[in-house]
């Protein structure tokens, strides 16, 4: 029997409140149906979004709610920093 667990698309969802958060958090995950959910409610809200399986991965495995690990802090800092370079209006045109 072939495992097509693998094939599944995946995705996390973080939130960052610089008020009350030392560290981005985890506030949505999951894989096949679920993440599709995830990425329509983004698209629907016009979040941006990175496509890094291997970050979604490792993202993946950590707890709803949870504030990312200092080891991912650099490679979340460069998605934010790429994020908000689409937001900026020479960006938009």
């Amino acid at each position: 029997m072939k495992d097509t667990r693998q094939h599944l698309r995946q995705a996390v969802a973080l939130r960052y409140d610089s008020e009350s958060d030392h560290a981005p958090r985890v506030v949505a995950k999951g894989r096949g149906h679920i993440a599709e959910k995830i990425i329509e409610a983004a698209n629907n809200h016009g979040i941006p979004l990175v496509v890094d399986p291997d970050m979604s991965s490792a993202l993946g495995e950590m707890d709803l709610g949870a504030e990312i690990p200092p080891q991912f802090y650099l490679a979340v800092a460069e998605i934010l920093a790429f994020i908000y370079r689409l937001d900026t209006p020479e960006a938009k045109g």
